[in-house]
């Protein structure tokens, strides 16, 4: 079983936005279960499908294949729920880590956070100074919370 221990973080400040090289993410959902999600991504040339379990704290199952891009484009114009998620994403070292901080568009304007994947819930990190407030826990965060209630909405 494919493991992701993940957690999420406002941002304080816009110093990130110097960094890294924003590539655009278009994504959607086949399920929002919070027992299955299953996602459809496009990131640049490159597509795939995952299947996430259930988080316990900031663990869940994760399971990640690639797929052709025309299948990737059809199920996102067929068969995702509304609305698609669009999204800026940066990966930016540092100390070690690597940084994906995501700056939403459509429905979820305004919406940034950054996540950081680690090797164990309680590995320690060194957070660069524009981390703010820690929302791992807040379901409203969740890429698929954000269908059923965008950020607009909040």
């Amino acid at each position: 079983m494919g493991v992701e221990i993940e957690r999420k973080f406002l941002l304080a400040g816009d110093a990130w936005r110097a960094l890294g090289e924003p590539v655009l993410l278009r994504q959607g959902y086949l399920s929002t279960d919070p027992d299955r999600t299953v996602r459809v991504r496009i990131e640049g040339d490159k597509a795939s499908l995952t299947i996430k379990g259930r988080s316990v704290g900031a663990t869940r199952g994760e399971w990640e294949y690639p797929i052709a891009l025309l299948d990737a484009n059809e199920l996102l114009d067929r068969l995702c729920e509304r609305p698609i998620i669009e999204k800026y994403r940066r990966r930016i070292a540092f100390a070690g880590n690597v940084w994906e901080v995501d700056e939403f568009l459509g429905a979820n304007a305004g919406l940034m956070f950054a996540e950081i994947e680690l090797a164990s819930e309680d590995q320690p990190f060194d957070k660069p100074d524009w981390i703010g407030e820690e929302v791992t826990h807040d379901r409203r965060y969740f890429n698929s919370s954000l269908i059923t209630l965008p950020y607009s909405a909040w």
